[in-house]
């Protein structure tokens, strides 16, 4: 029972670290006002040239610092489009993750060997690391304390993004973009320089997660290898009330009712394997849901005032 327990544990921790990483850095595009739909997209091509960089270069660090570099070149054009030319968030953001899809998999078709697809091949990757005494704990130990560098990562992470969005001035400003961009600009905030700089660090969030998914969960490369991840994400905001902290709680469902599923499959259970896939999805779906209707919290829910508003300075509203 104990072995079921931790394996069950530690596959809902390496499912759940790419879609926290993606989720933080929505939470943080968010919060600046801007809505950005192309999780999905940027999570793709960081996958793919991560993957790509990794097994060419045999440097998986290359090929970590190359997803970054996508993921916040990604964002950098949603945000130039958003912010600059004051286009439509919600078309700006589909339209990334139509062009980083077909990217992706067109990388995927190209990268291998001598041109040939990147499917099936075995490269570089981040190998999970016991951490001396803690990882001889029961049950957590095990699976908690014997991940990747980047599921470490997290754990100093989400509490500093946590930290720094509720207790720094600089945090104040972000959310005072997010709520209010001319009481924000009356009071000296650049508006335009904040909505730019967290729209791309929201997608260098979203690099990482993408490169994770290639280097250090599936270890490869496949033709919609985040299978939807972009788009939870996106939802798990909500669910997470725009919070780092409770961000955490919204990963943690999805990977582990992705375990559970995996290991239904692997204990050769009669219930379809297409309708075992989709529950990840469904149960995500079903607590959003149920948070929505709940009135106690839904009072307190909500979503930054002027998010997807485009702001104009001379504009008086």
């Amino acid at each position: 029972m104990e072995d079921l327990i931790t394996s069950i544990l530690t596959i809902t921790i390496r499912a759940g670290t790419s879609l926290l990483y993606a989720t933080l850095g929505e939470i943080y595009t968010e919060r600046s006002g801007i809505l950005n739909l192309g999780v999905e997209g940027t999570m793709m091509v960081g996958a793919a040239t991560a993957f790509a960089v990794a097994y060419h270069s045999g440097n998986i660090w290359l090929g970590l610092g190359a997803a970054v570099l996508v993921g916040g070149l990604m964002a950098l054009i949603h945000a130039f489009l958003t912010v600059s030319l004051r286009a439509d968030q919600v078309v700006s953001g589909l339209a990334v993750t139509l062009f980083g899809t077909g990217l992706a998999s067109f990388m995927g078709q190209r990268l291998g060997p001598g041109g040939t697809t990147m499917v099936g091949l075995q490269g570089p990757s981040f190998q999970r690391i016991p951490l001396p005494v803690l990882s001889d704990l029961p049950i957590v130990g095990p699976s908690i304390f014997t991940q990747d560098v980047l599921t470490y990562f997290l754990y100093l992470l989400v509490p500093f993004l946590w930290f720094y969005l509720y207790k720094t001035r600089s945090g104040l400003h972000l959310r005072a973009v997010g709520e209010n961009p001319q009481a924000a600009d009356v009071m000296g905030i650049n508006v335009a320089a904040t909505r730019y700089a967290y729209t791309i660090f929201g997608g260098v969030l979203m690099g990482l997660a993408g490169a994770h998914l290639s280097l250090g969960y599936l270890k490869g490369w496949a033709d919609n290898i985040t299978g939807g991840r972009g788009w939870i994400a996106i939802a798990l905001v909500i669910f997470a009330m725009w919070d780092p902290i409770r961000a955490v709680i919204g990963a943690v469902l999805f990977g582990g009712i992705n375990a559970l599923q995996f290991r239904m499959q692997a204990a050769g259970t009669t219930i379809p394997a297409s309708f075992l896939n989709m529950t990840p999805y469904f149960f995500t779906i079903l607590v959003l849901v149920m948070i929505t209707w709940w009135e106690a919290v839904r009072k307190r829910v909500g979503a930054p005032a002027a998010l997807g508003i485009p702001y104009v300075r001379e504009e008086k509203r």
